[in-house]
């Protein structure tokens, strides 16, 4: 009746009457009943009965199934709904399903922690000109300008200073397009390695790139020093060609695929993305995904654009059952070649189940503005990319250091547990809260929800766990 994988049932200490929409998810798809014990991230592939009774059901159980159940239950014989009453029952007696979050508590003790990754924006200019482009064309609304070694340096030693007894810390070199400050890139990374022998630090180095000036000596570099890197590519031909065009217009697919390809089979298709971003005009994103896995990527993150509504590619509440629809498309094409040893990785249907959903990520979110800053080029500090050219959100510089810890403070307190639209929502101790700068941009406030977001979120949530599900049952 039941197959059972992942999740770590949590030690329940406390006990709140918390409603069965909070406890558990069920839904049908692609044939499979699928039961998601929403706290522990306990899974239960169950049959028809078990998904229906659970309709009904919900702590505190009876010794036996109740007679107004049963009756409730046509078309299935009596005894066996009793038996599998039964085995819910046992199922929540030994904390695997209706399990409860005794975490709640514990959240405002993670308000403060050191910092321990940085977002340096070596270059606010880009030799492309993306119509989605949330840096409004690489200048974030600015001067164009590139960081000063200098500046870098000095951001690095803040992040030292203040990382406190952790060892291991991540620096992402951002822009704008980094490449176009390529010796400053280099020179950066051997100040962080001079540095890790004096201070008992690690740094892990990432890159993203458009490709325009990807050379052999670029990916020496980073197959020696960078942990991970994002190659920025949206698909098809003509997808990425409108959406990711020259100044002048042309399009720049034919320039950067070879290299990308060439890249990803050096670092033997680990430790990299294509990541792409698909809008109203190419909804059919799916053969995106599978055009990138088909010329040989293994790691492939496309994801949906985030912008408002009078851009004319922004993503509608009326296209949300389309991209549903493509998720499902995507999430069986990827269980038939899996099976088929052609599998790939898709960014958005990853999701641990052996351990359950972290518990740190549910009291700290995504760590901005707490655990992580983003520098411009001249060494100011904001939570996170997405808030550079966002006044209210200036944090301070390299020079003064934090000048404004009330927005720490704020983005402390921001996490599942303070999100009301998250109360209630079966993913949110996947997407931790989701993102504070979309929020802020939709709703005015990092607490609050960008709504299109979230609907999407719960459907890739989903479709990972069938995924999941599906091999594991096979």
């Amino acid at each position: 009746m039941f197959e059972y994988f992942g999740g770590k049932p949590p030690y329940i200490t406390q006990k709140r009457n918390l409603p069965m929409k909070e406890m558990i998810h069920k839904y049908e798809q692609n044939g499979q009943y699928i039961v998601l014990d929403v706290c522990s991230g306990g899974v239960h592939v169950v049959d028809e009965l078990t998904y229906k009774l659970l309709d009904y059901v919900a702590p505190p159980f009876a010794d036996v199934c109740p007679d107004e159940i049963i009756a409730k239950m046509d078309g299935f014989d009596k005894d066996d709904i009793k038996e599998c009453y039964a085995e819910l029952k046992e199922l929540y007696d030994a904390k695997m399903l209706f399990t409860e979050d005794d975490y709640e508590q514990y959240a405002a003790m993670a308000m403060k922690a050191p910092i321990k990754a940085m977002c340096l924006h070596v270059s606010h200019d880009c030799n492309l000109r993306c119509k989605y482009c949330f840096a409004q064309t690489g200048d974030f609304g600015g001067d164009r300008m590139l960081m000063k070694p200098e500046t870098g340096k000095r951001a690095m030693d803040f992040l030292i200073k203040h990382s406190a007894n952790r060892e291991n810390l991540e620096v992402d070199f951002f822009g704008g397009e980094p490449l176009m400050n390529w010796k400053v890139v280099k020179d950066l990374v051997k100040y962080g390695r001079e540095q890790e022998q004096l201070h008992n630090k690690k740094f892990r180095f990432t890159l993203t790139t458009n490709g325009v000036l990807l050379n052999d000596e670029v990916m020496e570099f980073c197959n020696k020093e960078m942990a991970n890197v994002v190659l920025s590519v949206d698909g098809r031909k003509e997808v990425h060609d409108y959406m990711r065009p020259f100044r002048k217009g042309a399009g720049s697919y034919d320039l950067i695929m070879p290299k990308f390809q060439k890249f990803a089979e050096s670092r033997n298709q680990d430790k990299y993305y294509v990541r792409g971003t698909f809008t109203h005009h190419n909804l059919d994103f799916s053969k995106d995904v599978l055009h990138l896995a088909d010329l040989g990527f293994k790691q492939i993150s496309v994801e949906p654009v985030v912008a408002a509504d009078t851009e004319e590619y922004a993503i509608r509440e009326e296209d949300i059952p389309q991209i549903m629809e493509e998720y499902d498309t995507l999430a069986k094409e990827m269980i038939k070649r899996e099976k088929e040893g052609k599998g790939f990785n898709f960014f958005h249907f990853m999701i641990d189940l052996t351990g359950g959903p972290c518990v740190y990520k549910r009291l700290s979110g995504c760590g901005s503005g707490t655990e992580y800053l983003a520098v411009t080029p001249w060494g100011d500090f904001y939570p996170c990319h997405q808030f550079v050219g966002e006044e209210q959100y200036l944090m301070g510089n390299v020079d003064e250091g934090i000048t404004k810890p009330e927005i720490q403070k704020e983005f402390g307190g921001c996490n599942v547990y303070t999100k009301k639209d998250c109360k209630e929502c079966f993913a949110r101790f996947y997407c931790s809260g989701g993102c504070a700068a979309n929020a802020f941009h939709f709703q005015g406030d990092i607490k609050g929800n960008y709504e299109i977001g979230c609907e999407l979120q719960r459907k890739r949530v989903e479709c990972a766990i069938m995924i999941k599900a599906a091999l594991a049952c096979d």
